[in-house]
């Protein structure tokens, strides 16, 4: 007897698991970002999706892996973005600018992505501690800024002795601000910071800021 249908079957219900449990994770995303973790009700999320309660249980355990979950695939897409970056084939002003820029665009197309990491933050990153994905998913942007910096360094284009760490710092920051804080800025100082006719002004302004502390610009003299 042939194996093919049940094969078949089989292929079939994998998908479908799939495609719920994708379902799944996108409809938590918006509600942990909505309503922070604390908020979010695994009884709404299985409202909103085409799935049970029970369900969501069978393939995550619990709220608590749920969350994780949803911030593994949120830290998971931004580290896909800036691997991207063709740094073998871009010299290291460019590729510096390349990552800065390519990080506003990512954090401007992803505001619950920021509001998930305010959120994690607020509770002390404790979730976040106990991946061992999101632990480890550092790793690759601080190698990816290390390469740039070395290459930089090593064709005298960077003069700052700022570690990966620190630019990964610095392009984070201006960033996660301008999505973070608007609304507050935006009632102290009555500016919108993510209005459309201030986003490639500050896209420019990161990109360069960055670049002109490394190449010794930002830096004072011994």
């Amino acid at each position: 007897m042939s194996s093919q249908p049940a094969t078949a079957a089989s292929e079939e219900r994998r998908r479908d698991a799939d495609r719920t449990r994708a379902e799944i994770l996108e409809v938590a995303h918006r509600e942990f970002a909505r309503q922070g973790y604390a908020g979010a009700r695994v009884d709404e999320i299985a409202a909103l999706t085409r799935t049970t309660k029970r369900m969501i249980y069978y393939y995550f355990g619990g709220k608590e892996n749920l969350y994780i979950a949803v911030l593994e695939k949120a830290y998971a897409e931004v580290r896909a973005a800036e691997s991207t970056i063709d740094v073998e084939h871009l010299a290291p002003v460019e590729a510096i600018r390349t990552l800065a820029e390519l990080t506003f665009d990512h954090h401007d197309a992803h505001q619950d992505f920021i509001k998930l990491v305010s959120i994690e933050n607020i509770h002390r990153a404790e979730h976040l501690r106990r991946s061992q994905t999101l632990v480890n998913l550092g790793t690759p942007v601080t190698d990816l800024i290390s390469r740039i910096l070395d290459a930089g360094r090593a064709d005298g284009d960077f003069a700052a002795p700022a570690d990966a760490v620190d630019v990964h710092m610095m392009i984070s920051s201006f960033c996660f601000f301008r999505i973070a804080n608007q609304h507050t800025f935006g009632a102290l100082f009555g500016r919108d910071l993510t209005a459309p006719e201030h986003r490639e002004r500050h896209r420019t302004m990161v990109g360069e800021m960055i670049v002109a502390y490394l190449t010794g610009a930002g830096v004072r003299p011994e």
